[in-house]
């Protein structure tokens, strides 16, 4: 069963040019459900293998993701995962019928992001700047240049130092599909890189040498994981009560610069967003955001 779903997930790579972070997603989706027909199969008495899974097997399955308090999104992207699958087995002559034709997945309701505000962000990208270590130097560099581009988590930590122009205010990015995109960056953001650059990289490099722009201790790339724990403990020091994730910023980038007067269509490109009704979700928050402050300054508006 786990040579089948390989050969799903080199077609991915392959010849779908899927990243390595949505392959392993798939990965750990599909293994998830091998692990449940494994199971199954030993309770029962027979030999696992793809062609003994059915409609009922999968429903059991869905059920069994429920009962173990997966949220609904998270069992619709799993059985997502495993539709294409399925899919592919058919399409490559290994099952003469798809198991999950018919097999409706879950309504996920759509909810809006929550962006820090303006003085939120402003406390989050003070923390750093209170400590003057190379690592401190680095994370302000980060924070400053995730916010300021409106960057995915992914596309910061696969920054080089060669997609860096700080003479000309921008940084060259990376995006889904391997797409390039120019995103103009402002001065303080510049000024921040160039510190680090200078002042900090050297001494977390370790006399190595790496493209990675932004480096961890001992002198490697810095991952999605790293930088996610990094944000988590500035947050906290910065006094912000709710959970503040790398896309956090990506939204209240977005947000902000919406709220500012910015074009949509301009946003979309910053974002490196492919249809613009992804990028639209942001007017509704806006709208939603001035709605709110109107009616806590007019209580009368509710009525």
């Amino acid at each position: 069963m786990r040579q089948e779903i390989q050969s799903f997930l080199n077609h991915l790579s392959i010849e779908k040019g899927f990243s390595p972070n949505t392959t392993d997603a798939y990965r750990n989706d599909l293994s998830q459900l091998a692990d449940f027909v494994e199971e199954l199969a030993m309770v029962q008495g027979y030999d696992p293998q793809w062609s003994a899974v059915d409609r009922n097997l999968l429903i059991s399955y869905i059920l069994n993701l429920k009962e173990r308090n997966y949220a609904p999104a998270t069992v619709a992207r799993k059985l997502a995962a495993v539709k294409s699958f399925f899919d592919f087995l058919v399409a490559e002559g290994a099952l003469r019928s798809d198991p999950t034709e018919n097999l409706s997945s879950p309504k996920v309701g759509k909810s809006l992001p929550k962006p820090l505000s303006t003085a939120e962000v402003e406390a989050l990208l003070e923390e750093p700047a209170k400590l003057s270590s190379p690592e401190a130097k680095r994370d302000r560099a980060m924070l400053e240049l995730l916010y300021a581009g409106g960057m995915r988590v992914s596309e910061l930590v696969s920054t080089n130092t060669s997609d860096l122009n700080l003479g000309a205010g921008f940084v060259r990015c990376f995006g889904k599909g391997s797409k390039e995109r120019i995103i103009p960056i402002h001065r303080g953001a510049v000024e921040a890189l160039e510190e680090y650059l200078t002042e900090a990289r050297p001494s977390l490099l370790h006399n190595k040498e790496d493209e990675a722009l932004f480096l961890n201790r001992r002198g490697e790339r810095l991952t999605r994981q790293g930088f996610w724990l990094i944000l988590k403990d500035y947050a906290k020091a910065a006094g912000l009560k709710r959970e503040v994730t790398p896309h956090t910023l990506r939204h209240s980038f977005a947000t902000h610069m919406l709220s500012g007067g910015a074009d949509l269509r301009a946003v979309q490109e910053l974002l490196g967003h492919a249809n613009i009704s992804s990028t639209q979700v942001y007017t509704h928050l806006t709208s939603e955001h001035v709605r709110q402050v109107y009616e806590k300054a007019h209580p009368r508006a509710k009525d």
